[in-house]
């Protein structure tokens, strides 16, 4: 990760990172994403030590969530609104820590909601939402700094002339809010197949594997989103 394009300040791309070989942790969304099963919270406690000491010294500090059974770690480059080397050199200490510790990692199930609702003018309605939801408008939507509900954002509907219009049939009920739910590039196809193993349905898989219209048994419409084909 010492050339040019991946310097402290470089964003990086999905291919990048899978070649720095973490193999701890996913991409989700915009973020680095690691889950750590401890078994118990004592040895919970003693990662997220060792992970709040190491992020003091890098001068780079990932979110931390730490329940009884796991820790869960997430790491993005604020400044840059992205992955860059700064978050992969961090990775790799906090795995190491992790197996000092007997912490197992394990990527299945990762994931990260982000709620959207169609509108054409989401500058109107982001005041009302973020007061609503104790949160600051960043980037366009209600972004919540302490993490305690997802952010939101504003998706204008397809016209008639936009190819994603054209690439969907017309939902039998009026929907204006739905999820874009967020898995790391290897878990998009079983993720699609546990919502049709749980009675939903296959909307349109024409954007796959960047991400599956998917439906709801009255119709309600998501998305299962991954990082893969998106430039």
């Amino acid at each position: 990760m010492s050339d040019a394009t991946s310097g402290p300040k470089a964003r990086l791309t999905h291919d990048q990172i899978l070649d720095a070989g973490i193999d701890d942790w996913r991409k989700v969304l915009n973020r680095l994403r690691a889950r750590f099963r401890t078994g118990d919270f004592a040895t919970g406690v003693a990662l997220v030590d060792r992970i709040g000491a190491a992020a003091d010294e890098a001068d780079h500090h990932p979110d931390v969530s730490l329940t009884y059974p796991e820790v869960i770690v997430t790491l993005s480059s604020h400044d840059v609104g992205g992955i860059t080397s700064r978050d992969i050199d961090l990775a790799r200490r906090i795995s190491g820590f992790a197996a000092e510790l007997g912490a197992a990692a394990d990527t299945s199930g990762l994931t990260e909601l982000e709620p959207a609702v169609d509108t054409t003018d989401g500058s109107r309605l982001g005041p009302f939402y973020s007061a609503l939801l104790g949160a600051k408008m960043q980037d366009g939507g209600p972004v919540d700094p302490s993490g305690q509900v997802p952010g939101l954002w504003f998706q204008e509907p397809p016209g008639p002339d936009d190819e994603r219009g054209a690439e969907l049939p017309e939902p039998d009920i009026e929907q204006r809010w739905h999820f874009d739910v967020w898995v790391p590039h290897d878990e998009g196809e079983r993720r699609l197949q546990a919502v049709l193993d749980a009675g939903g349905t296959l909307v349109s898989d024409a954007e796959a594997p960047s991400y599956w219209v998917v439906a709801d048994a009255d119709g309600n419409r998501s998305c299962i989103c991954t990082p893969l084909d998106r430039g």
